[in-house]
């Protein structure tokens, strides 16, 4: 079934409420939570909310977490994010990155102790939309990546978003997570019952894993062999390269930040323990160097150049980063969010357990 965007958006708050989440800190999550939805992003979305429920129910946290800087500089800061969810404090990083920017010109911020954000995309467009350059990254919780030449999962699938302003085009927006695939993206294509994609997984002995059901259980289960595949999932540089990528995304959003490594987390911390994830947001202001205008007029051209190559698929025009994303969003706001079946049977268990309303339907 379809849901239009505003009454999912009252089915996140009303359970968010309920956790006892503060007003301000709950519409900032279940904005960030929508427009992931609204883009298209499935698996970052609504369907966040059962691992939240279980980060909730473990004690791991803390629903009323509020921001706090512990150093700052003009052009840089750490943000700690209290063990609360990672919406709040991300929003609120990349805007701070975004005023120190348009003052000194280029700013960085970092975010440890924080819990899972979502979609890492949302976020470095908060910069393209205030006419700066944003970059994201992050560590993970999870331990989900096989490195290339490894049949074990060590790292997580270490995000990293991109979005820089045109003027009469849409902002450049890239977003991707450094596994061929990310992981909530399986819980998606069991949530709708459909194979994986060959290449995603693989198991120990190196073997495809197109079952999303028994991909599911592999991550769920810490399973230490087999997992998801670097972007370039063939033993090939493609591969060490997405491999590095994950390895420089989490270096600047866990390692510079203080936030912790998956598998050093797993040995160290307790069960009620905050996942300390870290996030890190970096803005750059255009007109730091260049004059005002003229790097938009400039990236606004090389758009239009992509977008003008021949396709081989006269059906099937050649995208920018960011192209489909505003397409599905467009898409959704006139028909609406799909929700799988399961998903609403998982949403309605959650208001359940808790007490909050149901408004789906």
């Amino acid at each position: 079934m379809n849901i239009s965007h505003d009454r999912v958006h009252q089915q996140i708050l009303n359970i968010l409420h309920v956790w006892g989440m503060a007003d301000d800190l709950a519409k900032t999550t279940a904005g960030a939570m929508v427009e992931t939805d609204l883009l298209g992003v499935d698996s970052h979305g609504i369907s966040m909310l059962m691992t939240y429920e279980k980060r909730k129910l473990e004690g791991r946290l803390n629903l009323k977490a509020k921001p706090t800087i512990l150093r700052e500089s003009p052009c840089t800061a750490l943000v700690d994010g209290q063990a609360g969810l990672g919406h709040p404090v991300s929003v609120f990083a990349m805007n701070l990155a975004v005023d120190k920017a348009l003052k000194v010109g280029i700013a960085g911020v970092g975010v440890r102790n924080s819990h899972h954000f979502g979609a890492t995309g949302v976020y470095a467009r908060i910069a393209s939309s205030r006419g700066v350059i944003g970059m994201v990254t992050s560590a993970t919780r999870g331990i989900a990546m096989v490195p290339t030449r490894g049949k074990a999962p060590v790292l997580g699938t270490n995000p990293i978003a991109f979005a820089a302003p045109a003027k009469r085009n849409r902002p450049f927006a890239l977003d991707m997570a450094t596994t061929t695939s990310a992981g909530n993206k399986v819980k998606v294509y069991d949530l709708n019952n459909k194979k994986l994609p060959e290449g995603w997984m693989i198991d120990s002995q190196g073997n495809v894993v197109t079952d999303s059901r028994k991909a599911m259980e592999m991550m769920s289960d810490g399973s230490k062999s087999g997992g998801l595949t670097p972007v370039g999932s063939a033993e090939s540089t493609a591969s060490y390269k997405g491999y590095g990528l994950a390895m420089m995304s989490h270096i600047l959003g866990g390692t510079l930040t203080g936030g912790s490594f998956s598998p050093i987390r797993e040995r160290t911390q307790g069960d009620k323990d905050p996942d300390n994830i870290g996030h890190f947001f970096l803005a750059i202001d255009p007109k730091a160097f260049r004059n005002e205008g003229e790097f938009e007029n400039d990236l606004d051209e090389v758009i239009d150049i992509l977008h003008a190559t021949p396709p081989l698929d006269p059906s099937r025009p050649v995208l920018v980063a960011g192209d489909p994303e505003a397409a599905e969003r467009e898409r959704r706001l006139k028909n609406g969010i799909p929700i799988p079946e399961k998903l609403d049977r998982h949403i309605r268990d959650i208001c359940g357990r808790c007490g909050a309303a149901y408004v789906l339907t």
